[in-house]
């Protein structure tokens, strides 16, 4: 009776143990999912973001004798000094 008794508490335990290592699997795989589509999502938006535009000063104010405008933005907005 005892060595019945000991073979069914093992055969249990390693179903609540295969259980208990199912369970982690999966919530492993559900984590590594949401990060791999969260990374996905995170390289497209910068993908699709619009890239900065320099700006230049035309030369022809230095023929005519006129300093050439400076052109900047200081976070607030851009700002022309002719």
């Amino acid at each position: 009776m005892q060595r019945i008794r000991s073979i069914i508490f093992t055969i249990f335990t390693m179903l609540v143990a295969g259980a208990t290592f199912l369970f982690a699997a999966s919530v492993g795989l559900a984590i590594a999912g949401i990060v791999a589509v969260l990374m996905l999502g995170s390289m497209l938006a910068n993908r699709f973001q619009p890239a900065p535009v320099r700006t230049t000063a035309r030369n022809d104010r230095a023929a005519s004798g006129q300093r050439e405008p400076r052109i900047w933005n200081d976070g607030r907005g851009t700002i022309i000094d002719l």
